[in-house]
Order: structure tokens, then C-alpha cells, then sequence
């Protein structure tokens, strides 16, 4: 018995050290950028009683409106800047979801694919109260278009979907299972260890501010992946602001049965549709959004050179001029 105790008190005193020199090792500064509730200078609108960061481009008197909506679930609008270049024929509207990137941190039960709808139809009344705008969705952004097109077709005039990674459930459940390749082995729990002490530094702004460092860092992390084709070979570097922890959390556990929903309604909508995909993605990239593309009455899908998941910020000039293109062409 002595002996075993003495076992149990050293091993209990060597992970203690180790706690010890970690947390002391990875002492630093990690700034997590402030939301709109506690910054007056961010741009901001109060969208069904939800504080959002926006920024609004009106473009041209008169001119249709474009609803650009991110991926996530969690990210930002950051890396999808360079559609501000549509300004010259369109106003163009940037918004951070509830609980992602700068925009208002809400409760779980506010992060539900219903409570982002509704926020996307006030957006929509809030900055183009005529209607029928254009929605550029991408990633998660772009499953988040459909959701909406499937409940409210009228509301729309057309849409283009950048690489949603799943519509359904099925679909969801095949994208796990290939993201635990980039998401496991003794590397990644390294950097997510490491990372998760580094977030026990983090003072501020905000209380989510901390999980918001570490699950924003690992998101990342995946993506950066030598092997992940989210990029094209030299890395991911597609930026953003502030990552939304629980916004992501919350959204993956969306039940089947929601999920689901989003690919059986798609049909409803009988507008032009566009995907689009990066050349470098073979994972939800041309062989994916070609599946999608039955899935519409009228759908085009367009792959994008020298490009991986996140197209625009990728290579932006192709990117616009085939945007451009669709838009003209589907008037």
C-alpha cells in the first residue's frame, strides 16, 4: 500500500509540474479583438434586438442589393472583403452573425438554424426593404442561403453558393468523418493543448473571450493542415477578426432532422443559382457541388483556378469576374 501511494503522490507531482511550466511556459499576451457591444467605433446595426457588425456599401442610387453571408459556423466576414469590389454595380452588405466574429455574443438557444433565419430575413428587411436581393453565401454561409431560399423563395432574386460543405445530414456526417483526419495525431493534440494553456492568459474584453481564442486557433489549425485541400498547397491564410466558439459548438448539433429540411426545400426555389468551387478542393469542392447542383431548377456550377476553400480571398480577381458574369447573365 506505501508503495502504491508513493506511485499515485509522484505521479501526482510530476503532472502538477508539467501543469506548472506550461502555464508558466506559454505566459504572453493573446489579444482577442473587442465586439461591437463593448466597441462604439465598430459599424454596427441592431438586428432583431441583436448588436451586429455590418458594413454596408451603398453602391450605385438604385442598384440591387447583395446579402454576403460567411462561413462558420463562428467565423467573420474578413476574408470576404474583396466582394466590396461589387460596390460599382451593387450595394453590398456585410454582416457578422449573431455570436460570430465582432457581432453580439447570445445564449445557445438564440444560435439555432431557425434564430439565424429570422436574423437573415430582418437583415434583408433592414437594408433592402424592397426585396429580393442577391445572397452570396460561403462555407457554412452558403448552407445557410439555402435554408433560407427553401422558406423563402419569393424573397430572393438569385443566389451563389461557395462550397457549402453539407445540406443534409448525410451529407454533415461524411464531413466529420473526413475532418477528423486534420482534426487528430500527436500534432494536433500538441497544438491544442498548448493552445488551451495560452487561452488561460487571455483577460479580455469580454467572458468568451478565452474560448473564443482556442476554438478560433484550432479551426485554423485544421484548416492550415498540410494535407487539408482547403488551401492549395502553401497554407491557409485567409484572415479573420474573432472566431464565435458557442456559435460553432451550437450550430454542428443542429438535429438531423433541421438538417435534413435544408436539402428537401431547396427545390421550392426556382431563381438561378450559381456554385461555385476551388480547383485546389477535392474534398467539397467540384465533386461535392456538383452533387448539389440537382438540387435546383436552374444551377451552374463554375470552378475556381488556383483557388481551395475560400475562393475570393484566394484568388479574387477570377472570383469577381465570375460573379460578374453570372450576374449579368441572370438578369
Amino acid at each position: 500500500m506505501i508503495r502504491i501511494l508513493k506511485w499515485l503522490f509522484a505521479t501526482i507531482g510530476v503532472a502538477l509540474a508539467a501543469v506548472l511550466v506550461l502555464f508558466l511556459g506559454t505566459r504572453g499576451e493573446y489579444p482577442v479583438l473587442s465586439l461591437v457591444t463593448d466597441n462604439a467605433s465598430l459599424p454596427s446595426v441592431t438586428i432583431s434586438g441583436i448588436a451586429l457588425h455590418v458594413r454596408a456599401i451603398e453602391g450605385p442610387p438604385g442598384a440591387d442589393a447583395i446579402i454576403v453571408l460567411h462561413g462558420g459556423p463562428g467565423h467573420d466576414f474578413r476574408s470576404l472583403e474583396g466582394l466590396a469590389a461589387l460596390s460599382d454595380s451593387y450595394r453590398v452588405i456585410f454582416y457578422d452573425q449573431r455570436g460570430a466574429g465582432l457581432s453580439e455574443r447570445v445564449p445557445a438557444e438564440d444560435l439555432t438554424l431557425k434564430g439565424h433565419v429570422v436574423e437573415l430575413s430582418a437583415v434583408i428587411d433592414h437594408f433592402a426593404p424592397e426585396g429580393r436581393p442577391i445572397l452570396i453565401g460561403h462555407s457554412w454561409g452558403a448552407t445557410l442561403a439555402v435554408a433560407y431560399l427553401g422558406q423563402r423563395p419569393d424573397d430572393v432574386a438569385r443566389a451563389i453558393l461557395i462550397e457549402p460543405g453539407y445540406l443534409d445530414a448525410a451529407g454533415r456526417m461524411r464531413w466529420r468523418e473526413e475532418s477528423k483526419l486534420y482534426m487528430s495525431g500527436p500534432a494536433y493534440l500538441r497544438e491544442a493543448i498548448v493552445t488551451g494553456f495560452r487561452a488561460q492568459h487571455v483577460t479580455g474584453p469580454d467572458l468568451s473571450a478565452q474560448d473564443d481564442f482556442l476554438v478560433g486557433r484550432m479551426v485554423h489549425y485544421f484548416a492550415d493542415h498540410p494535407e487539408n485541400p482547403y488551401h492549395c498547397g502553401s497554407g491557409y491564410s485567409a484572415p479573420s477578426w474573432r472566431f464565435g466558439a458557442l456559435s460553432n459548438q451550437t450550430m454542428d448539433a443542429i438535429p438531423e432532422v433541421e438538417i435534413n429540411r435544408i436539402a428537401a426545400n431547396a427545390s421550392v426555389f426556382d431563381g438561378p443559382v450559381l456554385f461555385m468551387a476551388g480547383a485546389c478542393n477535392d474534398w467539397i469542392g467540384e465533386p461535392l457541388q456538383s452533387e448539389h447542383l440537382s438540387r435546383f431548377a436552374d444551377a451552374t456550377l463554375v470552378v475556381v483556378p488556383d483557388a481551395g476553400h475560400d475562393v475570393i480571398w484566394d484568388n479574387p480577381d477570377a472570383t469577381l469576374a465570375i460573379i460578374r458574369a453570372f450576374l449579368q447573365t441572370s438578369n
